[in-house]
């Protein structure tokens, strides 16, 4: 069983940056397809990005696309987040998860284990 803890979260100015890392342990990521989601306030938790186990293939939610990067460092048992040109709609609470699965996953019931979460606050 892998846990996941993030980090990086916090409260940033409109236009301003963000890195999210997730932290794994118990299991070695590397055989792991890893993700990103956030909840906002009363909205039900959305993909925002995904990664391949190699970090080979990616995918971003349209509204992230081109202002966010998913990477990992397989090494380090980590999955970063950066986010770039951030907006108030930004603002949520951002989860990692991971699934063993050398395919890329973008739909939240095919994870299986989740993170605390991080909160990301986007001040207009």
């Amino acid at each position: 069983q892998v846990q996941l803890v993030e980090s990086g979260g916090g409260l940033v100015q409109t236009g301003g940056s963000l890195r999210l890392s997730c932290a794994a342990s118990g299991r070695t990521l590397s055989t792991y397809a890893m993700g990103w989601f956030r909840q906002a306030p009363g909205k039900e938790r959305d993909f925002v990005a995904a990664i391949n186990w190699s970090g080979s293939s990616t995918d971003y939610a349209d509204a992230v696309k081109g202002r966010f990067t998913i990477s990992r460092d397989n090494a380090k048992n980590t999955v970063y987040l950066q986010m770039n040109s951030l907006k108030p709609e930004d603002t949520a609470v951002y989860y990692c998860a991971a699934e063993p699965s050398y395919n890329l996953v973008v739909t939240i019931g095919n994870y299986d284990y989740w993170g605390q979460g991080t909160q990301v606050t986007v001040s207009s």
